[in-house]
């Protein structure tokens, strides 16, 4: 075990005596309870495409399903599960230098990957809990069987831990998930934060991470065609669990449904860009990185389709403007 792990098991239990005594003098300061939460450490250099145990790949981390993907940039560029471009995807980590990822849907048969690992602390029954992680589709990668967005990427609390192994069926999906995204995740260039809280009903031990819902659930979006096995892969980064409502991103408040309606599809782009989840009369603006006006339009249904084939290749800022609110995108031409 490293130092980290050890020094924060050392904190969370002086945390728990900490405030079962009421003790009002500060204890630790607000922890992550999930170890190795951004994949950093591992046991060797290496392409890793199997069962993953604790002891190698990202130490702490299991298959709980399948044979998750672990990144790392410590490969050449382009390498199988190297970074920022793997034979799956192109993304540079959220945090650190490596990321996880799992295939979160697959049309027949039905597979998920799950991720797993042990937290530091058991968490307290009756507890609220924050909990957050950040992704993004598979995209940019020499394979496009997984370029397929899909909804529903959360984490799922448990009791005992679920280690999978070569020949085991894959476990049918849950159909529930303490924290999750019930939306499309459709932006490939940058990460995406799914945060929630809950209250603890059990004493769980281990946070798992993928798609806990069935096809019948799962809402999707084909970023291109590829007839043989398409399949939905996110991949993770940054993963947070904490009694402090300050302990981990964004995980406080009210999600905001507008925000989560509302996307723009594919980013990256090459022909055509997509606005889904519009109002009528919401107007529409883009502007390149220097501000100046590229497009403007207002909505006339729920919505809107532009052709950028001809386009110069960059960056751009696409701004929605509702009544109530605003939002803006960031997207991408490419060639």
């Amino acid at each position: 075990m490293s130092p980290l792990a050890v020094n924060g098991e050392r904190c969370a239990a002086f945390l728990a005596v900490c405030c079962s005594l009421f003790v009002a003098a500060p204890c630790c300061e607000a922890q992550n309870l999930v170890p190795n939460h951004s994949f950093e450490e591992y046991d060797t250099c290496r392409v890793f495409n199997d069962v993953y145990y604790p002891d190698d790949g990202p130490l702490g981390w299991f298959s709980a399903s399948g044979t998750p993907d672990h990144f790392v940039s410590c490969l050449p560029y382009g390498s199988f599960n190297g970074s920022p471009l793997s034979y799956w995807v192109f993304q540079y980590p959220q945090d650190g230098e490596c990321y996880a990822g799992v295939i979160t849907y697959r049309e027949f048969p039905e597979v998920r990957e799950y991720f797993m690992v042990k937290l530091l602390e058991p968490l307290v029954v009756g507890v609220r809990y924050y909990a957050s992680f950040y992704t993004s589709p598979g995209f940019g990668g020499p394979q496009p069987q997984v370029w397929v967005a899909t909804s529903g990427i959360g984490m799922i609390f448990t009791t005992q831990p679920r280690q999978w192994e070569l020949g085991d069926p894959y476990p049918p999906p849950l159909n529930y998930a303490h924290v999750y995204s019930p939306s499309i995740i459709t932006d490939t260039v940058g990460w995406t934060l799914v945060s929630g809280s809950f209250v603890a009903d059990s004493a769980y031990r281990y946070v798992m991470l993928g798609n806990a819902f069935d096809n019948a659930s799962t809402d999707t979006l084909h970023f291109a065609n590829y007839n043989w096995l398409p399949q939905g892969y996110m991949v993770i980064d940054n993963v947070c669990v904490s009694m402090d409502p300050d302990g981990c991103p964004l995980a406080v408040g009210v999600p905001d449904r507008w925000a989560e309606v509302v996307r723009l599809y594919p980013n990256p782009a090459q022909h055509r860009i997509t606005v889904g989840g519009l109002k009528p009369g919401t107007l529409v603006r883009i502007r390149d990185l220097v501000g100046r006006n590229v497009w403007k339009g207002v909505s006339a249904g729920d919505r809107l389709s532009l052709d950028v084939e001809h386009w110069a290749r960059g960056t751009y800022v696409l701004h929605v403007e509702g009544t109530r609110k605003r939002q803006s995108f960031k997207f991408v031409l490419t060639e």
